[in-house]
């Protein structure tokens, strides 16, 4: 095999990797609208006049519980753009929402934020390290990549705490992997 050959094969390799490495970002951005369109749906159907309503004492109200939801897309623009977050220096702060609209505006700029970010994301960087503490606690020692699914699971594990308040008000909830019981048109 002649050195010319040798060389050939390490480019179509470098080629094969850059490909794979350029899918995982088209699945998860295909992922992430996904995600994106279901919680939209749920979201739009938060009441404003049950913002302080909570199924239990130990819940979260309502609106702090949506709000949260909206807020997670902008937790994959976190995971790429930062090293890590730290809460002793950062601590959570409640997003301001007054309306249902303000709800689906802080969805859609959290979403087109982490979209954006991740369009544009380095493939190879996603392997990098990010870690999630508490000053000297160690909450997560994750890489981009895991942060971002993260942020996905998260959205989704908030979402169903949603439908449950929903449902307990008696509020049709909207399918989302497929049909619900009030939604059969899926």
């Amino acid at each position: 095999m002649s050195i010319a050959d040798l060389l050939l094969m390490e480019l179509n390799t470098i080629e094969k990797t850059k490909q794979r490495n350029m899918d995982i970002i088209k699945l998860l951005l295909k992922e992430f609208e996904a995600e994106f369109n279901t919680t939209n749906k749920f979201l739009a159907l938060v009441p404003t006049d049950k913002f302080d309503w909570a199924p239990h004492e130990r819940s979260m109200k309502m609106k702090s519980l949506a709000s949260h939801i909206a807020e997670l897309p902008g937790w994959v623009s976190l995971a790429i753009t930062a090293d890590g977050l730290d809460f002793a220096t950062a601590p959570y702060e409640e997003k301001k929402v007054i309306t249902n609209g303000d709800l689906i505006h802080l969805l859609e700029e959290s979403y087109q934020n982490g979209k954006q970010e991740l369009e544009n994301a380095d493939p190879q960087r996603l392997n990098n390290q990010w870690i999630l503490r508490n000053g000297d606690q160690i909450l997560g020692d994750l890489t981009k990549y895991e942060m971002i699914r993260i942020a996905f699971s998260q959205i989704i594990h908030h979402r169903a705490q949603l439908g449950v308040y929903l449902r307990l008000l008696d509020i049709p909830i909207p399918g989302s992997y497929g049909p619900s019981a009030d939604d059969q048109s899926f």
